[in-house]
């Protein structure tokens, strides 16, 4: 138990030596320890998560994402333990309240870096289904656009086609009417259109002649209609419309599977709104609390500092943290003394080389005056 105390009171970036003396404030700082550990926990899990999808498929998918987890929970449990930490308690609340808003932003950043892949995983089926449905509806736009550029860039051909189309109906039409009113004219049914003569007779050839040549003509149709589809179904696979295929719901389940970080953040971003491009209050709320609920998280530390009253602890570091400053100044104080001693020892004996020198040089000068 006491080695958990101690290893909290190390993560909420506490003197370790001096919180030992005063027992009232232990479990303050065991509290705000734990949440500062619990935080980095997170923002390991969450950096992992996040590292897995980026290298997924990657045979060393697993030991990147342990590794960055590991690197991006340490940064993140450092940089809440020196926002703690940093929090000076002898000013007033307003005084406080301005020292600690740009940690507050701070935490407020991380809280949302650490909440958005773990509301990845949270939200994993539904976005798998708006990743489906994306993707469904990606491929639908994709064969549109191929079929417009199809259709513009062969409109004459297809023109003639249709034409050829519509000749081919009439002709089959016109050629079963002959032939029924070739059958009336054998037969010697009267009517408008037969002599009601029986037997092969002049109106019965002629009818025989027209309804061949209506069938010479449909066959010349009908071939270079064939010729056309042929034509038209060559340009279809030239320009790939053949090969184009709705995708199949296993296809759709490996391409939500293999999806990125990116294509899974925005899933994410469109689960808060309909088809209609109204907002889903239910999912947005969802989403909403998770992300509040780990910057709330992630502020919680610095709140509890905040809220706190200041008790012995802060005092006492209060007042080490003056002794520390006025040992700093005695110990400048005390190397200036240091360096004029040291400097006005050397100058005294610089000044006394500099004297013999000149006193030498003086003797010398007035022998040498004597001698002359």
């Amino acid at each position: 138990m006491k080695k958990v105390t101690r290893f909290f009171w190390f993560c909420s970036g506490a003197h370790i030596g001096t919180l030992k003396k005063y027992p009232i404030e232990h479990n303050k700082y065991v509290g705000i320890g734990a949440t500062i550990f619990f935080t980095a926990l997170f923002a390991s899990l969450s950096g992992g998560y996040a590292m897995y999808f980026v290298f997924s498929g990657n045979a060393f998918a697993v030991i990147f994402a342990i590794l960055f987890g590991l690197i991006w929970g340490t940064a993140i449990f450092n940089m809440d333990r020196y926002i703690v930490s940093s929090i000076d308690k002898q000013g007033t609340t307003n005084q406080q309240i301005l020292q600690a808003s740009p940690r507050i932003l701070l935490a407020i950043m991380i809280g949302i870096v650490i909440s958005r892949p773990l509301e990845l995983k949270i939200f994993d089926k539904e976005i798998r289904q708006k990743l489906k449905t994306a993707y469904l509806k990606g491929q639908h736009r994709k064969i549109d656009t191929l079929q417009k550029t199809y259709t513009q860039k062969y409109a004459m051909e297809l023109g003639k086609n249709n034409d050829l189309k519509k000749e081919k109906d009439s002709l089959e039409k016109d050629i079963n009417r002959s032939r029924y009113q070739l059958n009336q004219e054998v037969f010697g049914d009267k009517t408008n259109q037969t002599s009601g003569i029986t037997g092969y007779g002049t109106y019965a050839k002629q009818k025989q002649s027209v309804l061949q040549e209506k069938e010479a003509r449909l066959k010349t149709v009908t071939d270079n209609q064939d010729k056309m589809d042929q034509y038209l179904g060559a340009r279809k696979d030239y320009e790939g419309l053949n090969n184009l295929r709705l995708f199949s719901e296993h296809q759709l389940d490996s391409l939500s599977n293999v999806a990125g970080f990116s294509d899974r953040n925005w899933a994410l971003g469109q689960l808060s709104y309909n088809e209609n491009g109204t907002r889903d209050l239910d999912t947005y709320l969802a989403e909403s609390f998770i992300s509040y609920l780990f910057i709330l998280f992630e502020c919680l530390p610095v709140f509890v500092k905040l809220m706190s009253p200041k008790g012995a602890y802060d005092v006492a570091v209060a007042k080490l943290s003056e002794a520390d400053q006025h040992y700093a100044e005695r110990d400048k104080e005390r190397n200036i003394t240091v360096t004029d001693s040291v400097y006005d020892h050397h100058l005294d004996r610089d000044i006394d080389k500099q004297k013999k020198i000149i006193s030498g040089q003086s003797d010398y000068d007035l022998e040498r005056h004597s001698y002359d």
